[in-house]
């Protein structure tokens, strides 16, 4: 059995160039945000944009309808490449694909179900814009069969690492989500012409992703066909990822409701702010991440070495890139939050955007374990470990928000990640070969970086503070060039072949 098709699919350049492609498909909507949604607050007015950016809400949230079932078909079709398989994926993506819609159906019957309840009951919406809503959650619910699908086609082309062709339909796609209703402006004010512009723009979407399959993949066009015996696999899997995607949002948004319910509604406007910021850091890992999942299902089916070589790279990659913006924004919370949103948010938030700085950290670097035990088919690892720690932190929340305010919901929220990626990587660890030394150098250094965070924060005066940040970048610099790269990856910077990675558009 030839290993070639394993070994292209887990190649470094490859992996590189998808992930700046991955990071291009996050970025690149953002601007496009930022321009239009003031002339739409202005033409729809505060009480439709609410519901608009409801509408953007619940369609990402949609995917949760997929029951976890996109993200376990991308396991089981990387794993098909590795080992040369290709001629048993189309009864495998077609399976999926139906079990996708018959999901979407049923999600989207529920929807249109209770979508009366939340206009009428539930939202707070104006008695003159209910009818127009509830029009607008009915178009929303049509909208499921045609999301679910698409995450399946988009598990197809992740497990061939097409990540460029994925950019190219979801640059698009997204720009589109949000400059798509100024189109309906100058003939409509209505958010229902607008809401229909968004259901028309998942359409096309999924079209273009069943195109894109076709063409990376021509057997689907050819072998049409259905397999029973692959039901329970993807449902097993796709569970326990789903209860994943569950729990996580239910502990990254509980801290707000008891800051709310033990302090103030007030008091959640001086965590929420601050929680923006790092939250935004996790858009690196994530655009490493995607890449790295069915590179970890293509290498563990074959080559074990190699998962354990990319495990080590990504962890290290992602430690360079998201450390130095850790310091820097630990070190000048005060004059960040100062700038942006006033003194008040300085008095009250800095400390709390430090100590969420500080567990965004661990929990950046923790994606790296999280996706390669879902890759390595035990998705029930993460997910157990996450419903023992939920009533833990629930606990620990409660009492440190009592004792110390929104810092403490911060301190809660910090000790829970960095609990949680220290398990997490023990857990992985155990799944590949033996590596002797690695966790510990791995917590040497992320000690070291905690050690050097605390110390760019303990002064009070800004100069002490910039010469502290300046001798840690330093020391940084110089600690990660002698012993965090190895001489290959030092002769690739020294000769600066590291552009030949940026030249994204080679394919």
């Amino acid at each position: 059995m030839s290993s070639e098709p394993q070994v292209s699919l887990t190649s470094g350049g490859l992996l590189a160039r998808n992930t700046i492609w991955n990071l291009l498909g996050t970025i690149l909507p953002m601007g496009v945000a930022v321009v239009s949604i003031p002339p739409l607050v202005h033409a729809l007015g505060l009480d439709r944009f609410g519901l608009l950016s409801l509408a953007w809400v619940v369609i990402g949230y949609f995917s949760l309808f997929d029951a976890g079932i996109g993200r376990a078909l991308t396991k089981l079709v990387a794993e098909k490449l590795g080992a040369n398989e290709e001629h048993s994926v189309p009864p495998l993506a077609w399976t999926s694909i139906l079990i996708l819609f018959g999901l979407g159906v049923l999600g989207g019957l529920a929807t249109f179900a209770v979508s009366p309840r939340l206009v009428y009951g539930l939202l707070k919406i104006p008695a003159a814009l209910q009818p127009e809503a509830l029009r607008c959650f009915y178009l929303l619910a049509l909208s499921i069969p045609t999301v679910t699908v698409t995450s399946g086609l988009r598990g197809i082309l992740e497990a061939q690492q097409r990540f460029r062709l994925l950019n190219l339909i979801r640059i698009p796609m997204s720009i589109f989500s949000f400059s798509g209703p100024l189109l309906a402006l100058p003939f409509s004010h209505s958010l229902v012409p607008v809401i229909a512009i968004l259901v028309a723009g998942r359409v096309m979407g999924l079209l273009a992703h069943l195109f894109a399959c076709f063409h990376t993949m021509p057997l689907l066009r050819h072998n049409v066909s259905l397999r029973r015996s692959t039901i329970w696999p993807l449902i097993k899997l796709g569970g326990w990822m789903n209860l994943s995607n569950l729990l996580s949002p239910i502990m990254v948004y509980m801290d707000r409701f008891l800051i709310g319910t033990l302090i103030s509604v007030s008091a959640v406007g001086f965590y929420t702010a601050p929680f923006e910021v790092v939250t935004r850091f996790s858009v690196i890992p994530g655009a490493v991440t995607g890449v790295l999942f069915p590179a970890f299902a293509t290498s563990l089916a074959l080559d074990p070495e190699r998962t354990k070589v990319l495990l080590g790279r990504g962890v290290k990659y992602i430690f360079l890139a998201v450390f130095p913006i850790v310091l820097l924004t630990a070190a000048f919370a005060p004059e960040v939050l100062r700038f942006w949103l006033g003194a008040s948010f300085a008095q009250n938030g800095s400390s709390v955007l430090r100590w969420l700085a500080a567990g965004i950290f661990a929990n950046c670097l923790a994606q790296l374990p999280y996706v390669l035990l879902q890759s390595a088919g035990r998705p029930d690892i993460p997910a157990k470990l996450q419903l023992v720690e939920l009533p833990i932190y629930v606990v620990g929340l409660v009492f440190l928000v009592k004792a110390f305010g929104v810092r403490g919901a911060a301190i809660a929220w910090a000790m829970r990640l960095i609990v949680e990626a220290f398990l997490l990587f023990l857990l992985a660890h155990q799944l590949l070969p033996h590596r002797p030394g690695f966790l510990l150098r791995l917590s040497t250094a992320v000690a070291g970086g905690y050690i050097a965070i605390y110390t760019v924060t303990f002064p009070e005066g800004v100069v002490m503070r910039t010469g502290l940040l300046i001798s840690s970048v330093l020391l940084f610099g110089f600690v990660s060039w002698r012993l965090g790269l190895n001489a290959s990856e030092r002769l690739f910077f020294t000769r600066r072949q590291i552009g030949t990675v940026f030249k994204i558009t080679a394919g």
